[in-house]
């Protein structure tokens, strides 16, 4: 996943850096550890000079801070593109950890919620994602043909389509669908009012990149598949879509990963997906960071697995291009 030099060998040795760079995080956690036993010597020891401690605290700690920014910003620069990239999300990863360590957070309490965090609240997630980006996908593709036909009924039904339900709010949508269809009669669960707001919504917008992903075929393709006698259907099945997937998989794939976040807004509805479950147990024990930071890890984890599996596919597609 991570770029390598541009002759593809890292020649440089990591290993004296990576020590000094773990020396320097290492003196960094010290210094802000026992950064309060300082500053009571400034406050004790400073004002006997007529030095005004507070002012000095904050000179030191700015001048400290740049100095640890310029040597970690050299160090880094010693080392391969590779390892600049690792090093930068370690380093990133340990700043967010130790934004959350300064919560009071019980992390007794999490590692009992956890396991029902990932069997019922991801779980959940999951499966309502992948039905509705599933359905999507389907509603897409009929959207993008229609809309590149040239029967008026047609263009005119996908057109409407796409403009209403990306011009309304997604959580517009789940509560008109959950609670509008009732008003005809037609009681639906949560969870299939949530799967039909998601697909009708994403439906819209990749209606636009199947669309655009098709009309990126040059037109010489087009033609050479009506040389060849195929019919219309055969042209696009044969010909046509399976180039057009190419352009139509990288984004197809981010809106998976923004599906799987906007899962979250069908707890409005009571399901019991990742953000529902976080919220109802966080509350029973008035812990609701622990549970909110637990779900943002796990939405993070699976975001970060989908990306690893659009970029396999991506580099399929590019190598069967070949």
């Amino acid at each position: 996943m991570f770029a390598e030099d541009a002759d593809g060998v890292d020649k440089r040795n990591p290993g004296p850096i990576l020590v000094l760079l773990g020396a320097l995080l290492i003196g960094g956690y010290f210094a802000v550890q026992h950064a309060p036993d300082w500053i009571a010597g400034i406050n004790h020891g400073v004002p006997a000079l007529g030095i005004d401690a507070t002012l000095l605290q904050k000179l030191l700690g700015g001048a400290v801070a740049i100095a640890a920014l310029v040597a970690n910003g050299y160090l880094l620069l010693r080392l391969s593109l590779r390892w600049q990239i690792i090093v930068v999300w370690c380093e990133l990863a340990l700043l967010v950890v130790l934004f959350f360590s300064t919560f009071n957070l019980s992390f007794e309490f999490i590692e009992r919620k956890i396991g029902y965090l990932v069997l019922q609240g991801a779980t959940t997630t999951l499966y309502i994602s992948a039905i509705s980006i599933a359905l999507a996908f389907v509603l897409a593709l009929i959207g993008a043909l229609a809309k590149l036909s040239s029967n008026g009924i047609a263009i005119g039904i996908a057109t409407f389509y796409t403009s209403l339900f990306r011009g309304l709010p997604l959580l517009m949508q789940i509560f008109i669908l959950y609670l509008g269809l009732p008003q005809l009669g037609y009681i639906v669960n949560p969870i299939p009012a949530g799967v039909a707001a998601l697909s009708l919504c994403y439906g819209a917008y990749m209606t636009e990149i199947f669309r655009a992903g098709i009309q990126s075929i040059p037109k010489g393709q087009w033609d050479a598949a009506r040389a060849l006698g195929l019919s219309h259907s055969m042209m696009m099945r044969l010909v046509i879509l399976p180039q057009a997937l190419r352009v139509i998989i990288p984004p197809t794939g981010n809106q998976f990963i923004a599906m799987l976040k906007d899962s979250s807004l069908v707890s409005v509805v009571g399901v019991w997906e990742l953000t529902y479950v976080a919220t109802t147990e966080g509350q029973r024990e008035f812990r609701h960071m622990e549970m909110l930071i637990s779900a943002s890890v796990i939405y993070w984890l699976m975001s970060m697995v989908l990306e690893v599996i659009q970029s396999r596919i991506e580099r399929r597609f590019r190598k069967s291009a070949r």
